[in-house]
């Protein structure tokens, strides 16, 4: 793992992550590649997982830890 172009922008896209949220994570891809070419597998798995995949496991979590805390 990590050792071609599209594990390189993933990490980019990590990054952004780390900055704030997925519209960071794909300024960062899209930086990154305006310089160094496109990498249609992380701008297609990036936004995935960013926006979809985290909000609807972040909602079970909120949701499991309030209802374990409060209720």
């Amino acid at each position: 793992m990590g050792r071609d172009y599209d594990a390189a922008v993933i990490a980019t896209g990590h990054c952004g992550f780390g900055m704030g949220a997925t519209p960071n994570a794909i300024a960062n891809m899209e930086a990154f590649t305006s310089v160094n070419g496109f990498s249609t597998k992380a701008f297609l798995a990036v936004p995935l997982v960013g926006s979809l995949f985290i909000d609807f496991i972040n909602a079970i979590v909120i949701q499991t830890f309030t209802s374990i805390f409060v209720g």
